[in-house]
C-alpha cells in the first residue's frame, strides 16, 4: 500500500522590506524618516545644510537660538508621539512669577490684560468662525472692531503674518484660542528645539536610518526607482525639485530679532503688540541654559508688510524694546537680525482650509512633508501630520483612513 504524503506547501520568501528616500533633514523629515523605520522601512535621509533640523535648528555657541520664537504646543498629536518614544526631553517651566510678567500694548501703552472685547472673543468656538470670511469682519460683528484689530495682531505669534485680519476667520480663531489657553499649551525644550533635533537624529540612527548631510539631491530618479520618496522640504525647493509650479501657498515674511542684555531685576517676560503685530520674548525666563549667567536672551518677531523691509521690521521691535525693556540699549551683550521669507508655515485665505493646500500625494510614488502641505494643525504640527500621512501611503497606499496613525485634525478638534 502506497503511504498517504501530505501535499509540500510552498515557502514563499519574505517580501523585501520597502526602501524609502526623505528629502530633507528638519522635523517634518525625520519624523518621516523614523516612521517609515519603525513600519519596517529601510531609509535614507539626504540633508543638504551640514546639520539636521531644519528651522527646528538651535544654534550652537555662546547664545542658544532658534530660527524665531519656538514652542512646543502639548494639543497635538506630535506632543503625545514624541513622549511616547521618550523623544520630547525634559522641559522649562515658566516660573509663575514670570507668567505675571506678560505684557501687551494697546493705545500706545502697556497694559497687563487684554481689552475686554477681545476677552469676549474668546469665548466663541472655532467653529463659530466661518471659513468663508475674513477674520476682521466676522469678529468686529461679534465684539466690535477694537476687539477684532486686538485680536488678529495676538495671534501674529503664530501666524507670522502681517495682517492676520484678512485671513480666514476659523483659521485664525482656532490659531488665536490655542495662543491663549490656560493653561498654556506652549512648552520649552530645555537647550531649545536643537535637542528635539538630537533626540529624534538618535532614534532613527538606532533604528537603522541612513543619515547623509551636504547631500543635495537635484534629481529624483535616481531615488524613485528603489522606492517612495518623501520630499519634506520647504515648498520653494520642492516646487523646484519637482518641476511642479503648482507647489505655491501663502506664508508669511517676518523680521527676526535676537538679542543679548546684561540682567536686570523685573525684565518682563514677553511682549505683544496689539496696536501692530510683533511679539518679543525673553527665553531665558525659562530656560537659563540659552545664555550666559549674568545675561538674559531675548528673540522677537515683527511680520512685514509686502511694502515693508528688514530695517523697518527691526525699527518696530526697537520701539517693542523701548517701551518694555528699561535701558535695553546699554545693555546689549550681543544682537543679529534676519527675514523669514516664505518660512513661516502656511496661512490661509478666506475660502480656503488646509485641504486645499498642496496635496501629500503627488504620484507616482512622491509625498510631500512639511508646513505649508494639506495637513491639519498648528506650525510644527503640519510638518508632523503631513510625514506620517506621507509615510501612511508609502508604506500602505491607504492613507490615515484605516491606517494606525496619530492624525488629529485641530482645525475642528
Amino acid at each position: 500500500m502506497a503511504r498517504a504524503t501530505s501535499p509540500r506547501i510552498r515557502q514563499h520568501p519574505p517580501a523585501a522590506p520597502a526602501t524609502v528616500t526623505v528629502v530633507g533633514g528638519g522635523f517634518a523629515g525625520l519624523a518621516a524618516a523614523i516612521a517609515a523605520a519603525e513600519g519596517g522601512a529601510r531609509v535614507t535621509v539626504h540633508e543638504a545644510h551640514h546639520t539636521l533640523g531644519g528651522r527646528a535648528r538651535t544654534a550652537d555657541g555662546t547664545y542658544r537660538t532658534n530660527e524665531g520664537p519656538h514652542a512646543l504646543y502639548n494639543g497635538g498629536p506630535h506632543w503625545a508621539w514624541l513622549k511616547q518614544r521618550d523623544l520630547l526631553g525634559p522641559l522649562a517651566p515658566l516660573p509663575p512669577l514670570e507668567g505675571t510678567r506678560l505684557r501687551l500694548r494697546h493705545h500706545g501703552s502697556l497694559r497687563r490684560t487684554p481689552p475686554l472685547a477681545m476677552l469676549r472673543l474668546l469665548r466663541r468656538s472655532p467653529e463659530q468662525a466661518p471659513v468663508d470670511e475674513d477674520f476682521h469682519t466676522w469678529a468686529s460683528r461679534q465684539v466690535g472692531e477694537e476687539g477684532a484689530r486686538a485680536a488678529a495682531h495676538y495671534t501674529a505669534v503664530a501666524l507670522f503674518h502681517h495682517d492676520p485680519g484678512s485671513l480666514s476667520a476659523r483659521f485664525v480663531h482656532t490659531r488665536l484660542r490655542r495662543a491663549t489657553k490656560l493653561p498654556p499649551e506652549a512648552h520649552y525644550p530645555v537647550g531649545g528645539w536643537g535637542a528635539v533635533v538630537d533626540r529624534m537624529a538618535a532614534r532613527a540612527w538606532n533604528l537603522g536610518v541612513r543619515v547623509e548631510t551636504l547631500s543635495r539631491v537635484h534629481d529624483l530618479d535616481e531615488h524613485a526607482r528603489r522606492g517612495p520618496v518623501i520630499v519634506a522640504t520647504s515648498l520653494d525647493a520642492a516646487r523646484r525639485l519637482l518641476k511642479d509650479d503648482t507647489l505655491t501657498w501663502e506664508s508669511g515674511r517676518t523680521a527676526l530679532i535676537d538679542l543679548a542684555l546684561r540682567s536686570r531685576r523685573g525684565d518682563l517676560f514677553a511682549l505683544s503688540d496689539l496696536d501692530g503685530t510683533g511679539w518679543i520674548e525673553r527665553f531665558t525666563a525659562q530656560d537659563r541654559t540659552l545664555a550666559p549667567e549674568g545675561e538674559q536672551l531675548l528673540q522677537g518677531q515683527v511680520p512685514l508688510a509686502p511694502h515693508e523691509s528688514a530695517a523697518d521690521g527691526v525699527a518696530r521691535a526697537e520701539e517693542l524694546l523701548d517701551l518694555g525693556f528699561r535701558d535695553w540699549r546699554e545693555r546689549v551683550t550681543w544682537r543679529r537680525s534676519a527675514v523669514a521669507n516664505g518660512r513661516t508655515g502656511a496661512v490661509d485665505r478666506p475660502g480656503t482650509t488646509w485641504r486645499d493646500r498642496p496635496a501629500v500625494d503627488r504620484g507616482d510614488g512622491v509625498f510631500l512633508a512639511g508646513d505649508q502641505v494639506a495637513a491639519p494643525g498648528l506650525l510644527s504640527e503640519v510638518s508632523f501630520n503631513s510625514a506620517i500621512e506621507a509615510v501612511s501611503l508609502a508604506l500602505t497606499g491607504t492613507g490615515r483612513l484605516g491606517a494606525d496613525t496619530p492624525w488629529v485634525d485641530l482645525e475642528t478638534a
